[in-house]
């Protein structure tokens, strides 16, 4: 079975980050995909779906360095689903993004690499455990690196 998620699209505001208790930071980020489409009049139209997106610890911090309003981001994760009660006792549902990796696809100052915004192979970001949901089994096998689906 398989749940993943990829996305390319642009931040709708700066991301919200809060820290736990346990110190561990948590960002939650509103990125916006658009689809464009004839209509029957032959008009293009524009569609566009907004999706919430959460990062945990070490993702947390760098989307809140590297990401702002209107970036253009690249991200994978998986899609998760939780249940609440809001203050009338109703359950409520909620689906989100759970980001395991995101690159900035903004054209860096300073750089001689041409690369359409995409890091560099030396500006990987290390795999680790960090980055999953507490709640979360990471007995995956980390992604290859050419596992980009273009």
């Amino acid at each position: 079975m398989i749940n993943k998620v990829t996305l390319i699209g642009n931040l709708g505001k700066d991301p919200e980050v809060r820290r736990l208790e346990s110190g561990a930071a948590v960002a939650r980020l509103t990125v916006a995909t658009n689809e464009s489409y004839k209509d029957k009049s032959g008009d293009w139209q524009t569609l566009t779906e907004w999706h919430t997106v959460i990062c945990w610890r070490n993702l947390a911090e760098r989307a809140e360095k590297q990401l702002k309003k209107g970036s253009l981001v690249y991200l994978e994760g998986k899609l998760s689903t939780r249940k609440w009660t809001d203050k009338d006792g109703n359950d409520r549902y909620s689906t989100e993004v759970i980001a395991n990796t995101f690159r900035s696809m903004e054209r860096r100052e300073n750089t001689n690499t041409g690369g359409g915004g995409f890091p560099s192979a030396n500006d990987e970001p290390t795999r680790n455990n960090n980055n999953a949901s507490p709640n979360v089994s990471n007995n995956e096998p980390p992604a290859a690196d050419d596992d980009l689906p273009f």
